[in-house]
């Protein structure tokens, strides 16, 4: 064995050598660790209840005139949901009466009030097809009230029971 051959070897040894170890002392520094992020969740629950009858017994009313549900028939609804919420009102045209601003021919106004609802139609709003505002913010077990005022049409082509129901609509806050 010359010289030269031995020295390729010890060369081809040491740096096989130290590309092993180097290769050994890389993959020893990758030590794993882990760790655990506590995290809960809740659904967002909208609810809303009822917690008076619901009904509303305007009975026989002679045109043109009008009648208020405050105090006998006051309405309460409760969040009964997990957030804050706010309630939403609206009327809706009867099979033969259009809900209007103001009553005439056929057309009958409905107002909608929550708070100060002592003489009616003062301080009522006239309710539309549409959702409006009827309370704002309640709080998870609040309450809000909702007075109701109705004025028949002025004269009517149809004399049988026409439903004027409400709609109250609980959306988040």
């Amino acid at each position: 064995m010359n010289i030269f051959t031995h020295m390729n070897r010890t060369f081809g040894y040491v740096v096989g050598g130290t590309l092993v170890a180097l290769l050994f002392s890389y993959t020893l520094t990758f030590a794993a660790s882990t760790a655990t992020v506590a995290a809960t969740v809740t659904v967002q629950n909208i609810s809303m209840t009822l917690s008076t009858s619901g009904t509303i017994a305007w009975g026989i009313l002679p045109v043109n005139t009008a009648s208020s549900t405050n105090p006998a028939y006051t309405q309460s609804f409760t969040n009964s949901g997990n957030v804050p919420e706010n309630f939403l009102v609206q009327g809706q045209n009867s099979a033969s009466w259009t809900l209007a601003t103001t009553n005439g021919i056929d057309t009958y106004v409905e107002s909608f009030c929550a708070t100060s609802c002592t003489t009616a139609p003062t301080g009522y709003t006239a309710l539309t097809t549409s959702n409006q505002t009827l309370a704002s913010n309640i709080a998870v077990s609040g309450t809000s009230p909702l007075d109701l005022y109705i004025k028949v049409p002025t004269s009517s082509s149809v004399f049988t029971s026409q439903s004027v129901d409400v709609t109250v609509t609980a959306v988040a806050f």
